[in-house]
């Protein structure tokens, strides 16, 4: 396993995963949702994981980020073998190297824009000043200068998602995975968000991964991956300006 490993670090992936199965019981029934999935991603691959519904997309996602645990298989993030960590180990693992983006956006909303995006840096020990800097220049990269005070409740579900990509990115993680983010916004904000996310991608080799049926994701995206019945049946790699 070590050899993989460094094979891994030297050629800059940043998921790599061997034979990832994944079954949930429901009731007396099993349900086989990943049936064996091996997959690559690069530093700075721009990614979308696409399939009809019960295709496994999103379980995959939540494999390759250790929100769940594989049934069988392996998968390494950033060159560590994150399906041996321990529960406290990959919690830390998590918040140090992957930033999440959901559907439902999951900002706090007791906290105002400013303390939604510096949570993660908080929880990592970052100084108060660093934050502010860093909230600050995130704010204006993803067109909300100015918005620091604001609460979740008095901004637009697109501002919301903005707030949610830009705590995702704030503290500089390895891997950011986006389960299907476009799901809530119209398409004029959708394609807003996308244009916004691949341009973030370009300017800082960034790695985004995305779980998707939007086709405006699938068009963003430099490769695709697709699922059917949890196995990856073929992909597709696209140039974009």
């Amino acid at each position: 396993m070590e050899a993989k490993e460094n094979t891994m670090s030297e050629q800059k992936q940043i998921v790599l995963t061997r034979g990832v199965k994944k079954d949930y019981r429901r009731d007396s029934v099993v349900v086989h949702a990943v049936q064996g999935i091996d997959l690559a991603i690069e530093k700075g691959e721009f990614t979308a994981i696409v399939g009809p519904s019960g295709s496994g997309k999103t379980t995959f996602l939540n494999v390759i980020s250790g929100l769940d645990t594989p049934t069988e298989g392996d998968v390494w993030l950033n060159g560590e073998h994150i399906s041996r960590m321990s529960g406290n180990e990959l919690s830390d693992f998590r918040r140090d190297n992957i930033g999440f983006i959901f559907q439902a956006y999951n900002l706090i909303p007791v906290l105002n824009v400013e303390e939604n995006v510096e949570y993660v840096m908080m929880l990592q020990g970052v100084p108060g000043q660093e934050r502010h800097r860093r909230v600050s220049a995130i704010l204006r990269d993803v067109g909300l200068e100015g918005f620091n005070d604001r609460f979740p409740k008095a901004i637009s579900g697109g501002q919301q998602q903005r707030v949610a990509i830009a705590r995702a990115m704030v503290s500089r993680p390895a891997l950011v995975l986006a389960d299907e983010p476009t799901a809530n916004l119209d398409s004029k904000t959708s394609e807003s968000l996308l244009d916004m996310m691949r341009k973030l991608n370009r300017d800082t080799g960034m790695t985004f991964v995305f779980s998707t049926h939007d086709q405006r994701v699938i068009d963003k995206a430099r490769r695709v991956v697709v699922l059917e019945d949890g196995v990856n049946v073929r992909e597709e790699i696209r140039e974009h300006e």
